[in-house]
């Protein structure tokens, strides 16, 4: 999509970007300047329909009324004080989502890879401090195809070369195994294993949805060789896969959940590790912190995000839209894709490369006012805000349909 597609105050927007912000992403040229629940407004004054969510993100829309009270009304009393003291919203915030994990103890961060990093710190102390690993000696098993955020630490340990070449040296400690394959894992296990960190369904990479029986089989391998699993629930949990969390389709409890995106509402960063007391508790005051983690601004509209799925309401239209959204995307399987993958009110849909690239096709989507991004190349993921109606899915893979044709 060249520049004289644009209206001039697009130009002036995308021109003030590139002059000014380092170019770290390759958005599509939108700006959007207004939103509410499903729909988002340029500054041209063109809508489109969000399917997107700003990558699960926006699971309850944009400016959720609820949402926005909650922050508005705490934006009026406190916004900030850091963990050097109390505050009046933290604690419920902490024991209601912990009570929404069945666990004990929530450590509260801001974004979903300070939530995987403080997950990596905590199964290494509790290796050493409880399961009797020397120290510097932890491992943990990752899967191929992972990905849980851009530290170095982080994509250290990706096969992605996007995220990890010129970046290095980066930090020992982890071994990468297949997705998907439980015998990998198994076969990986030693006595010096940590944890397991996994997604239970992999988002970046295209909406991979592991065959029934991979996680229980996961769980009982942890439970045996007595090794922690880490369910990085990010982008999956919070009522995006159908269910509270991903891990809920297979019936798996993970002994730490790491979560993000949804739990801000769509408003503030808000993410947190949530264990049980014997994982969480190995850490002392002072090892671990975050001047904003656990701010009252961020507990207000997290404990609120928490109440809205206490309902089931979310989950159970993530269940059924899903249903009707597979049912559409699959009418257009050998017309334009080549496989569909969906859980909850997710997908991942791969495009015949005879129809164009999935950058491509997104952009010829945002001509005809919908908004989806591509990864991995030919992979369009789908995830709109879980508010959204039948007939809006109708409309948006219509406008798929005419994209690819």
């Amino acid at each position: 999509m060249t520049t004289t597609n644009w209206g001039t105050a697009t130009t002036r927007y995308i021109h003030a970007e590139h002059e000014h912000v380092a170019r770290t992403y390759d958005p599509l040229p939108v700006v959007v300047a207004t939103a509410e629940d499903v729909w988002v407004t340029d500054v041209e004054g063109r809508r489109y329909l969000d399917l997107l969510s700003a990558y699960s993100a926006l699971n309850f829309g944009h400016r959720h009324p609820e949402l926005v009270k909650a922050a508005v009304d705490q934006l009026g009393r406190l916004t900030l004080t850091s963990r050097a003291f109390h505050n009046d919203q933290l604690g419920a915030f902490a024991a209601a989502l912990a009570e929404l994990c069945g666990k004990d103890l929530v450590l509260p961060m801001n974004t979903g890879a300070e939530a995987v990093e403080t997950g990596i710190k905590a199964s290494r102390a509790w290796a050493h401090r409880v399961k009797g690993v020397p120290d510097k000696a932890a491992r943990i098993i990752v899967a191929s195809g992972n990905f849980h955020g851009r530290t170095t630490t982080i994509v250290g340990f990706s096969d992605d070369p996007a995220t990890r070449e010129g970046f290095g040296p980066f930090t020992p400690g982890f071994v990468t195994v297949p997705y998907q394959d439980a015998a990998a894992i198994e076969a990986a296990i030693d006595e010096h294993t940590a944890a397991i960190l996994i997604e239970p369904i992999q988002g970046e990479g295209g909406v991979i949805i592991p065959p029934a029986g991979y996680l229980r089989k996961v769980r009982e391998l942890c439970t045996k060789h007595n090794v922690l699993l880490i369910a990085d629930e990010i982008q999956s949990g919070l009522g995006r896969a159908g269910m509270t969390f991903a891990c809920d389709r297979e019936g798996v409890v993970p002994d730490l959940y790491l979560l993000g995106k949804a739990l801000g509402g769509g408003i503030v960063p808000v993410s947190a590790v949530v264990g049980n007391r014997d994982v969480l508790g190995v850490f002392r005051p002072g090892e671990h912190g975050s001047t904003f983690g656990g701010n009252p601004l961020a507990a207000a509209v997290g404990l609120r995000v928490v109440e809205l799925l206490r309902t089931g309401e979310f989950q159970e239209r993530a269940t059924t839209l899903g249903h009707h959204l597979k049912g559409l995307l699959d009418e257009l399987l050998g017309h334009g894709l080549t496989d569909v993958r969906v859980a909850g009110l997710w997908a991942g849909v791969d495009v015949d490369p005879a129809f164009g690239t999935g950058r491509e096709v997104a952009e010829r989507m945002l001509a005809r006012g919908v908004l989806v991004k591509d990864t991995h190349g030919q992979t369009l993921r789908i995830a709109p805000p879980l508010t959204i109606q039948a007939d809006d899915l109708d409309w948006a893979v219509e406008q798929l349909r005419l994209a690819l044709s």
